[in-house]
C-alpha cells in the first residue's frame, strides 16, 4: 500500500537535537529496503504560490495562504505492507522527533 508521508515543522521546534535521527541514515535505510519511493524537501513557503478559482476568476497569492505555526518542508512515498509498518517507518523519520510528520494513503 501507498502512504503519502508530509513532513511538517513548527517555525519554533523544541526538541533536543541531540536525540534527533540521522536524516541521511534514514533515507538510506528506507531507500535500501524499497520502503521510499520517492521524496524531497520543499522550497520556502516564502517560495510558495496558492491557486484558486472563485466565480471562474483566477486568484493567486504569493507565499502561504494561512498564518500556521506548521509548516510542510517535505514528502516522502513510502510502500508499506500495512498502516503499521508505515507508522514503524514515520516514527524513526527526524522531523517526527521535532515537528511532524502526517501519513496519508492514496486513494
Amino acid at each position: 500500500m501507498k502512504y503519502m508521508m508530509f513532513v511538517c515543522t513548527d517555525t519554533e521546534p523544541e526538541a533536543d537535537e541531540s536525540q534527533v535521527p540521522d536524516i541521511h541514515a534514514w533515507v538510506a535505510e528506507n531507500d535500501a529496503a524499497g520502503r521510499r519511493l520517492q521524496g524531497n524537501e520543499l522550497a520556502s513557503p516564502a517560495a510558495a504560490t496558492t491557486v484558486r478559482v472563485r466565480g471562474g476568476e483566477l486568484l493567486l497569492s504569493d507565499g502561504p495562504f494561512a498564518e500556521t505555526k506548521e509548516v510542510i518542508v517535505g514528502f516522502d512515498i513510502l510502500e508499506c505492507a500495512d498502516l503499521d509498518e508505515a507508522i514503524e517507518i514515520a516514527r524513526a523519520h527526524p522531523m517526527a522527533w521535532n515537528g511532524r510528520v502526517e501519513l496519508r494513503p492514496f486513494a
